[in-house]
């Protein structure tokens, strides 16, 4: 039974891994919305979600564009990126849900950048540096923002993150969980053990 129990122990450990190493790295860098400590940047990088079939955000989605409003009215960015999928696996776009949002929440046209490449949170990263920004506020939920820091970080940006007030949701659990495996890809893509298709 100890030995089940210390094999059990030890696998939960490693799966585990890579999103305590995120966490660790990039403690301190995360803040919720509204909290201070907050330092000023060139953008805040809103990366994408799901959007439903009408063409709504998702809740997900929102929140992000929601804390990225807030930065901009509060004056600690002058420009949203909004960062996603142009056609998502669905064919909808995340970056005209994310505009339009950002639009009704008084974010006026001129203060928004389009970026429909952003198809995964490296590419969102790696576009951001791209365009020129060195300084991002990374908005997604909480248990996004180690991994896309850590990405944005590998990408050369000085990066923070922004997450919306958590909520106990069986959506935001599965959010959590994900963030296992997702943080293992991200470490195994960026060693070069794992190769991914290039635009």
């Amino acid at each position: 039974m100890r030995r089940i129990t210390a094999a059990a122990t030890a696998a939960a450990a490693s799966l585990a891994a890579p999103q305590l190493y995120m966490r660790a790295r990039t403690w301190g860098a995360t803040h919720g919305a509204g909290c201070p400590g907050i330092d000023t940047a060139d953008a805040a990088l809103v990366l994408g979600a799901r959007v439903w079939e009408d063409g709504r955000p998702s809740r997900f989605l929102r929140e992000r564009v929601e804390v990225g409003a807030a930065l901009f009215h509060s004056g600690l960015v002058p420009t949203l990126l909004l960062s996603g999928a142009g056609a998502n696996r669905e064919g909808l776009d995340e970056t005209k849900a994310m505009f339009e949002t950002a639009l009704a929440l008084g974010v006026p046209e001129s203060a928004l950048e389009l970026d429909p490449e952003g198809y995964d949170t490296r590419l969102s990263v790696r576009n951001a540096a791209a365009r020129g920004y060195s300084s991002v506020i990374v908005c997604s939920q909480e248990f996004h923002l180690p991994r896309a820091l850590w990405l944005a970080e590998r990408a050369g940006l000085e990066a923070q993150g922004v997450h919306p007030t958590l909520t106990l949701r069986a959506d935001t659990a599965f959010g959590y969980g994900r963030e296992l495996a997702a943080s293992w890809k991200a470490v195994l893509v960026e060693s070069g053990a794992l190769e991914v298709a290039e635009d």
